[in-house]
């Protein structure tokens, strides 16, 4: 970052009184080996190791995008490559800069590179915010590498940033924080003497506590861990108990462990009232699960699960619901992943109910578990391959397409279960059309009940 004499003085201050600064910005890692968790990105080669210098050769460093959830260390990065660099850092904010002020550092840069060879590195944070009109004021700079842009965003880049840009830049997906990530963070800001220099010990159910509510986020841990130890510190304590996280933080521990039989109940729980339709009580059980920080992509598998087994064919779009939220989930992550979590629970909740698949397929399991099998049909056998002919694989097979109702009254299950049936729909909600359907194919298919 470019220094100046009020930029000089402030990090003059820090350094004598390091509690001027958020515990979060203390404990920023100095080099790229002290970051933690984003390993898919800090490789030996990777951009983001050219970019501190770590590579030579022709090939010079690329302009990056930074995707990815708050709290997972886009900001800190590009700290990082400040402070390991050897080129001129400008970090700009798009919440408050415009193209004067970009344009401001593109003339900078090319004088610096003009006059004294010095490149030019420019961290633009929340790029998202920028118009379309303030990206292309980027393009030249980027695409001549006049600066090598390291740009932030929480937004999915594809639509919100221009697509020029794009092209130009790497784009760097971070992943969500791990309960081990955070927690290194955390006994690393105990100890440190650029953290709390072990002024305050944590419990392990106050450790744990803490985990929940960063729900991934470093920088909500690190305020967090600061906030209570402050108060602990305050009240005469050197342990910073569960009371007093609570306290400080204004949220309750939820209460169970979610390696335990809680964690199992409350899931248990959270399906039986979407099966039980009761949406007031599934509602319930998600707050517990998400406020115990549940891995939200465990809470949208089971989802997926309850729309086949509870609902079925009574209401086809409950598992398109589902499967949208755990792709939606995947992408977003807490704490808006809350939001969605909570759609496909009350859509689920509301829907109508039938176990008519779960217990098609299980009937059939059990079938073919017991050894009823039996060969299949001559009829239906592969007669692609040469020879099949001779065996009469295929011979007097019907296609159905070829029938003014599309439907060929043969024989397609094996001897043994040619009159077997699984599916026995239900009449609730979409599944009554199903019903008629099967009954109506059944009676084509001149098959007799068996």
């Amino acid at each position: 970052m470019e220094p100046d004499l009020f930029t000089a003085a402030a990090e003059e201050r820090q350094e004598k009184e390091p509690s001027s600064s958020p515990l979060a910005v203390r404990m920023r890692p100095r080099t790229l080996d002290e970051v933690v968790g984003q390993q898919h990105l800090l490789k030996p080669g990777s951009p983001l190791r050219r970019l501190v210098g770590e590579a030579s050769g022709p090939a010079g460093p690329s302009s990056v995008l930074l995707w990815g959830p708050p709290g997972t260390g886009k900001t800190t990065l590009a700290y990082v490559v400040s402070k390991a660099t050897d080129a001129r850092f400008v970090e700009l904010s798009a919440i408050t800069a415009g193209v004067k002020e970009v344009r401001a550092v593109i003339d900078g840069a090319r004088r610096a590179s003009g006059g004294y060879g010095k490149e030019t590195v420019l961290f633009l944070d929340e790029i998202h915010r920028f118009s379309k009109a303030q990206q292309d004021s980027l393009l030249p700079a980027v695409e001549n590498r006049w600066v090598t842009l390291i740009a932030a965003t929480t937004e999915n880049p594809y639509f919100s940033v221009i697509s020029p840009l794009l092209s130009r830049s790497l784009l760097l997906t971070l992943e969500p924080l791990t309960d081990d990530d955070i927690r290194a963070l955390i006994r690393r800001a105990l100890t440190d003497e650029r953290g709390l220099g072990g002024a305050v010990t944590l419990p392990e159910e106050t450790e744990s506590h803490l985990l929940r509510i960063a729900g991934g986020d470093a920088r909500r841990a690190l305020t967090a861990l600061e906030a209570a130890a402050g108060a602990a510190l305050d009240k005469g304590e050197a342990e910073v108990g569960l009371t007093t996280l609570e306290e400080t933080v204004d949220r309750a521990a939820v209460k169970y462990d979610r390696d335990g039989d809680q964690h199992y109940d409350v899931a248990s729980a959270l399906i039986k009232s979407i099966r039980g339709s009761d949406v007031d009580a599934a509602l319930h059980y998600l707050a517990r699960m998400i406020e115990a920080g549940e891995d939200p992509r465990f809470i949208a598998r089971r989802l997926m699960i309850s729309a086949s087994e509870d609902i079925g064919l009574a209401d086809p779009t409950a598992l398109q619901t589902a499967v949208a939220a755990a792709q939606a989930v995947a992408m977003i992550g807490f704490p808006e992943a809350a939001l969605t979590l909570s759609h496909a629970t009350i859509a689920l909740a509301l829907a109508p109910k039938s176990n008519a698949a779960t217990t098609a397929i299980g009937a059939a399991l059990e079938d073919v578990r017991k050894g009823h099998a039996g060969p299949v049909p001559a009829h239906l056998r592969d007669s692609h391959y040469k020879g099949a002919t001779k065996l009469g694989h295929g011979q007097g097979y019907v296609y159905p397409h070829d029938l003014p109702e599309g439907i060929a009254a043969q024989q397609y299950a094996p001897d043994e279960l040619k009159n077997r049936e699984y599916y026995e729909p239900t009449r609730h909600g979409a599944e009554a059309r199903y019903a008629d359907a099967v009954e109506w194919t059944r009676k084509n298919l001149g098959r007799k009940r068996s």
